[in-house]
């Protein structure tokens, strides 16, 4: 099983390993596109006016410029510790065991506008790169879906078993789900103390969080869907087929106020 989660705006700075080395990363069949958007993104950084427009910069976030000038020399870290944010809070990679390491290492994968697809434990450097963000690449693309969508979701449909998909949709779109049995996009959903179940726009990337790290825990073995929502019973999470007939799972969870940590004790219903 794979779980594919978004990467974040915000990224933890520094790191202890070596630079960026592409045969280093997972999904080598990326490389190409990889060493395009890179060479691409350092070169609009010799341009900081360029750089702010084209990246939506605001006056106190220069300093991601400066990251992206120095993104091939700049030491790395696991992608899953290098981003940050509401999920990243909430799945905390930190505290994770060197057991569930391993499993995350197999089985957790970030969507990146910059590199494509990456492992958990991939080196990767920071960067300020966005989904919609516009370059100048060859082929005319300006648009990184354009740049990414076919390569990446010709590695995704390399993958056997099951593909969890938690991106947002505008990281969806770099690496389209392959359609077939076993490849679901997960919605959030909450329900109300009526009992009516709308769509989860706040608490959304920490629930998505939360359940990455549950299947982390759990080994991530899955062998088909109906064993995952089984799973999800005993544990007491309510995911389910989608009610309009698609393949989309639904995550459902009670609807809370308050503070984002409240949700951590209602995860489970």
């Amino acid at each position: 099983m794979l779980i594919l989660l978004p990467p974040s705006e915000t990224k933890r700075g520094g790191g202890a390993g070596s630079p960026l080395a592409f045969d280093r990363l997972r999904f080598p069949s990326l490389n190409d596109i990889r060493r395009e958007v890179v060479s691409a993104v350092v070169e609009l950084a010799s341009d900081h006016g360029s750089a702010v427009k084209a990246l939506k910069l605001g006056p106190k976030q220069a300093g991601e410029v400066e990251r992206n000038r120095a993104i091939l020399t700049a030491p790395t870290m696991p992608a899953l510790e290098r981003y940050t944010g509401v999920l990243y809070d909430a799945l905390d990679a930190e505290s994770l065991s060197g057991a569930d390491w391993e499993v995350a290492s197999r089985s957790v994968v970030v969507q990146s506008a910059l590199l494509g697809l990456v492992g958990a434990a991939d080196p990767v450097p920071a960067y300020r790169l966005s989904f919609d963000s516009r370059l100048s690449l060859r082929r005319g693309a300006a648009s990184l879906k354009k740049r990414w969508a076919e390569a990446g979701a010709a590695a995704l449909a390399e993958q056997d078993g099951l593909l969890l998909d938690l991106r947002s949709e505008g990281y969806s779109a770099l690496a389209p789900l392959p359609d077939r049995d076993g490849a679901h996009y997960v919605r959030v959903l909450a329900r109300d103390d009526s009992g009516h179940v709308r769509a989860l726009n706040h608490f959304n990337k920490q629930a998505k969080g939360l359940l990455a790290r549950a299947l982390v825990e759990s080994g991530g073995a899955f062998a088909s869907t109906d064993e995952l929502l089984s799973w999800a019973e005993a544990e007491g999470y309510e995911l389910r087929p989608a009610a309009d007939g698609s393949r989309d799972l639904e995550l459902v969870v009670p609807e809370v106020r308050g503070a984002p940590g409240s949700l951590m004790a209602t995860l489970r219903v």
